[in-house]
Parts: C-alpha cells; sequence; structure tokens
C-alpha cells in the first residue's frame, strides 16, 4: 500500500478488502457453478442469464452503498472525490484478492467507461439529472461505443453519423468491440457531425449519451474471445435513432477531447490490473514451488524455478511503481499521457509473461479451469490491445523522445 496515502484512505482500503471478501467471494463460493461454469452463465445469445447480470448489480448497488463503488468519482458528481493514487491502490486489491475467479470484483469501484466518472463532467445538467443517480447507485450501467469495424485506433475513419434535426439528431453506423455492450442500460455513442472536420482532422466528432433500448439502437451479436461460449464486448448498430440535444456531451465536434478526459483513468485501471493479476499469480506459483518436491527436493530449489519467479517479482514491484507515478501526477494536475503510455505498456506485457511463468511453474495444473491461470493470461492478453494498443503506446512514447519533451 503506497505511503502518499492519508490514513482515512488506508481505512478505506483496509474496508474495501473486508467488503471483497463478504460480499464478491462469497458470492463466488455461494453462487457456484452459475458464476464460474460458462454453461450457465451465458444464454444461447452469448449474454448473461437474468440471474448472473442480478449478482453484478447487487455488488454494485451494495459497493454504492458503502461508499466504495463512487468513491473516484469526482465529488461534483455525486462521489469521493478520492484521486487516481486511491483509485490505482484500489484496483490493484481488487485483482489481486479476487484474482481470475473472483470476477464480480470488476463491479465494486466503478469504471470510467461502463459507470459513473470524470466524462460527466462535460454532460449538462438535464442528461446528468436524467441518467447520472442510475449510474451512481450501481442500478444501471454503460458503455463506450467509439471502435468501429473499420475505425479502430484511427477514429478518423469513423463513418457512424448523427444528422441534426429539429431539437436533435438522428444516429446511424456499427460499433464494434464495445466492452459491456452486451449488457449495458446506456452507451455513449460517438458519431461524425461535422464531415469536413473529420477529413481534416480537426475534430467534427461528436458524442451523445443514449438509452440501449431505444428505438433502432440494436445489440447485433456479442463477439466471443479464446472459444469463449459468452463474452462481454459486442457489435452495435444504430438505426436512425432519435437524440435529443440535451443528450449531446459539451459543445457539437467536441466529441474526442471527451474521449481524452478519461483516457489516463482507463490506462491506470489496466496498470492497476495487471499489477494485481500478477500479483496473485505470483502468489500461486510460489505457494506451489515451495510445497511441492521433486526428485528429493523442494521445485523452488531449483534455480530454474526459483530465479525466473524472483525475475518476475522484480517486473511486478517496478509495474507497480510506474503506476503509481503517473497516478501520482495525474492526482497533481498534470498531463501525464506519457508516464500513463508507459506504465500501462509495461505492466500489460509484464502481466502477461508472469502468468505464463506461473503457468509453467505449477505444470498441468497450471492450464486448468480449475487454478484460473489461463483465464487470466487471457485477460491481460486482451488488455495489450484495448484501451490503446503497445503499438500505439510505443508510438506515443516514441513521438515524445524525437521531439525532445522527454529529456529530462
Amino acid at each position: 500500500m503506497s505511503e502518499l496515502l492519508s490514513a482515512q484512505n488506508r481505512e478505506i482500503l483496509d474496508g474495501l478488502r473486508d467488503f471483497l471478501n463478504a460480499e464478491v467471494l462469497a458470492r463466488h463460493r455461494e453462487a457456484g457453478g452459475l458464476l464460474s461454469d460458462p454453461r450457465q452463465r451465458y444464454g444461447p445469445d452469448g449474454r448473461h442469464v437474468a440471474a448472473v447480470e442480478e449478482h453484478r448489480r447487487a455488488v454494485r448497488m451494495a459497493s454504492a452503498r458503502a461508499g466504495y463503488y463512487t468513491m473516484c468519482v469526482p465529488e461534483e458528481l455525486g462521489g469521493g472525490g478520492q484521486g487516481a493514487v486511491t483509485m490505482y491502490e484500489a484496483w490493484e486489491l481488487i485483482n489481486r484478492l479476487c484474482g481470475s475467479g473472483g470476477w464480480l470484483g470488476s463491479e465494486v469501484v466503478a469504471h470510467w467507461a461502463t459507470g459513473p466518472s470524470v466524462v460527466f463532467g462535460r454532460a449538462g445538467q438535464r442528461l446528468r439529472d436524467t441518467f447520472l443517480g442510475s449510474l451512481l447507485s450501481g442500478e444501471q450501467t454503460m458503455c463506450f461505443a467509439m471502435s468501429e469495424p473499420g475505425a479502430g485506433s484511427d477514429v478518423w475513419q469513423m463513418s457512424t453519423r448523427a444528422v441534426p434535426e429539429a431539437g436533435g439528431w438522428r444516429l446511424t453506423g456499427v460499433k464494434q468491440w464495445i466492452s459491456n455492450g452486451p449488457h449495458a442500460d446506456l452507451a455513449i455513442v460517438f458519431a461524425v457531425t461535422d464531415p469536413e472536420k473529420v477529413r481534416a482532422r480537426a475534430g467534427g466528432i461528436s458524442a451523445f449519451l443514449v438509452p440501449t433500448d431505444a428505438p433502432g439502437f440494436q445489440v447485433d451479436s456479442v463477439i466471443g474471445l479464446y472459444g469463449q461460449m459468452g463474452g462481454e464486448h459486442a457489435i452495435l448498430s444504430m438505426n436512425e435513432v432519435r437524440v435529443e440535444d440535451w443528450q449531446l456531451f459539451g459543445e457539437p465536434g467536441d466529441g474526442l477531447s471527451l474521449g481524452l478526459d478519461g483516457i489516463a483513468t482507463g490506462r491506470l485501471y489496466n496498470t492497476a490490473k495487471g499489477v494485481g493479476l500478477a500479483r496473485w499469480a505470483l502468489s500461486l506459483a510460489v505457494g506451489f514451488a515451495t510445497e511441492r518436491e521433486t526428485f528429493g527436493t523442494r521445485l523452488f530449489d531449483n534455480q530454474g524455478i526459483s530465479f525466473p519467479l524472483a525475475d518476475a517479482a522484480t517486473r511486478i514491484h517496478a509495474a507497480h511503481l510506474m503506476g503509481l507515478h503517473a497516478a501520482e501526477l495525474v492526482d497533481a494536475g498534470r498531463p501525464a499521457l506519457t508516464e500513463v503510455a508507459m506504465a500501462k505498456l509495461f505492466a500489460t506485457e509484464m502481466a502477461t509473461d508472469v502468468i505464463d511463468r506461473a503457468m509453467q511453474t505449477l505444470g498441468g495444473m497450471g492450464i486448468t479451469t480449475e487454478v484460473g491461470l489461463a483465464k487470466a493470461w487471457q485477460s491481460m492478453r486482451t488488455v495489450k490491445i484495448a484501451d490503446g494498443s503497445s503499438e500505439i503506446l510505443k508510438r506515443l512514447i516514441s513521438r515524445r523522445l524525437a521531439n525532445g519533451e522527454m529529456s529530462g
């Protein structure tokens, strides 16, 4: 736990640990196969069955009542305003304690792209009054609908259009790879409102908050990853979906800045996730290697086993400090885009390697569904692409180098 945390925030994290044990891990023990067996967890359409969604909602709402769900949401939006360092430490704790099996832990603290977050600082009063309350309570969730089949990292290729009409707009287009898309109640939809500015790469993209049950809004399909029976990502389509002017975030054409509002938070979240899951995996590996005997000696006493685990511990420590430093800069009001990019790049690459090493250490047990290391590896392998792929982050960092902006 960071020495930068106040005594109050240390108490918050101690309480969060108790909450995870009592509310999250207990549910996973009691619900059994419903939460762990994909044949029970997902319906024929690839979405969660109703009972699983009720568990998600119940955890969010219990966490909101306890003050954890919104503790990092800005105070002016109705949250606790605890800041980036506390958020970082909280997500690291959640992933270290819950591992890959206690996945309901991901519902305990609001994620910037699926729950109430800094992005609502751009929302008008009517939009906040209409939708923010249900997000703050945990009753509803949202999704961040930017990526498209032909527009991933290069948002200027976006084809979704919002055509103005009296008092509002009509949205038409397709979104892909949308996290929480199969289950969200609301969607922040990005659309081209000024094609000329988009062609000039000078703005022209707007963001709207849209209920997913609006006429013309549809979940076309759930995207399955790694052969899973269901998934958390979706292809969404909009066919002449009507939105009112008050559902627009900020001014028309100012949508991309909305994404930048949350990008540091999202990458810090992924950094903390990488560090937390890597620590969980390392603990499993060390526990197994110190208890297992082969050829008359502990497995851990073989340098071929213990030295790679020592390297793993060293890299985890480095990733933790990189993320913590980036969070400090964010709390200090610094842009920190490069530092956050470096932290996310290093932590996700590190975590993928460490989890793989843990799987190798456990041998056959390491690849079983019972242990869950393979699921953790899949999660981190996905994050190496999500929220800015490793290559996109290296591009950002190298440009800063070329511009002489990192000489100090």
